[in-house]
């Protein structure tokens, strides 16, 4: 009874992960695909990448969080919607850090492409980090411990 409980818990915790994660992702893809100019300054105020990458991160991006967030609410294609989040948000979250340590405090263009005031990096570092901590969930439970559900495809169904 107390393992049927803690099954129960733990496979409820993993797809509230995987949802709330897809939501995420889909709510932060959202601005970026309406407006992608304003998106456009916003990468190249991160000082990264060359000029020659903005305007093709600006396009692309937003849709590929789309498509992951998607991918993730579904549970569709799941070990590789999984894998890219995990690369997604901690190259997110080393780019806040980095642009902390250099000293700018722009705006992170996560969720908004307004030009408003740009709030505390803290707070993104941390809200970032909190994303970043899910997706390392998921990823341990889909690759490393595979009691997400999932078939492995070396593995014969009978």
């Amino acid at each position: 009874m107390k393992e049927e409980i803690r099954q129960k818990f733990s496979m409820s915790l993993y797809h509230g992960a995987r949802i709330i994660l897809g939501i995420v992702f889909i709510y932060s893809s959202y601005d970026k695909i309406l407006h992608p100019a304003a998106f456009t300054k916003i990468i190249y105020n991160y000082q990264i990448l060359p000029d020659e990458l903005v305007n093709l991160s600006a396009i692309f991006l937003p849709w590929l969080e789309l498509t992951i967030g998607s991918l993730l609410i579904t549970g569709v294609w799941l070990p590789g919607s999984v894998f890219i989040s995990n690369i997604l948000l901690i190259i997110f979250f080393c780019a806040l850090m980095y642009n902390k340590a250099r000293g700018l405090d722009i705006s992170c263009g996560c969720f908004s492409t307004s030009e408003g005031e740009a709030p505390e990096s803290t707070l993104y570092l941390s809200r970032d980090f909190t994303f970043v901590v899910i997706a390392v969930y998921l990823f341990f439970k889909v690759f490393i411990t595979n009691s997400a559900g999932i078939k492995s495809p070396s593995r014969r169904i009978p």
